[in-house]
């Protein structure tokens, strides 16, 4: 590593804690005690359901993916539908815990009024085309540069 790279790494990572500081104090100042303490049952969960839920089934389906089609289907590909099944699980849970306080009740009218369940079942419509679309260009763009001929052969 050179001597700017570790120049750059400790200016960074003394932003990054400059601003985690100014962030902590801005939601002490600001936000109440109990809502805070929720905030952190609901991160704390969201590590959990990662852990146990999301990390487990990326992996599951990578190694489907070897098993059911061996070596036919590329590193990139299986990364392609990893990202789609992340991004996927990150937009839930952010919105489960929307449709939960939903189904709790609301305490006006226009609180929560939106189909959250709806959306999120559209949105996992919408990630899977974008991920089968990322694989047909994936797929695209790899046979075209098995077809054309590299520069070096002229």
């Amino acid at each position: 590593m050179t001597r700017g790279m570790r120049i750059w790494r400790v200016v960074l990572v003394l932003a990054g804690i400059a601003i985690a500081v100014l962030g902590a104090w801005i939601l002490v100042d600001t936000v109440a005690w109990v809502r805070i303490l929720g905030l952190a049952s609901w991160l704390a969960a969201a590590v959990v359901i990662h852990d146990a839920l999301i990390a487990p089934g990326v992996f599951a389906v990578d190694l489907a993916m070897r098993r059911i089609a061996g070596r036919r289907v590329g590193t990139g590909a299986i990364a392609i539908v990893q990202g789609g099944i992340v991004v996927g699980s990150v937009f839930t849970l952010i919105v489960v815990p929307e449709i939960v306080s939903q189904s709790l009740g609301k305490g006006t009218a226009t609180l929560l009024t939106p189909d959250y369940g709806m959306r999120l079942g559209a949105m996992w419509i919408v990630v899977a085309a974008l991920t089968a679309a990322a694989l047909v260009a994936y797929r695209l763009i790899r046979r075209r540069q098995k077809v054309r001929p590299s520069a070096d052969q002229d």
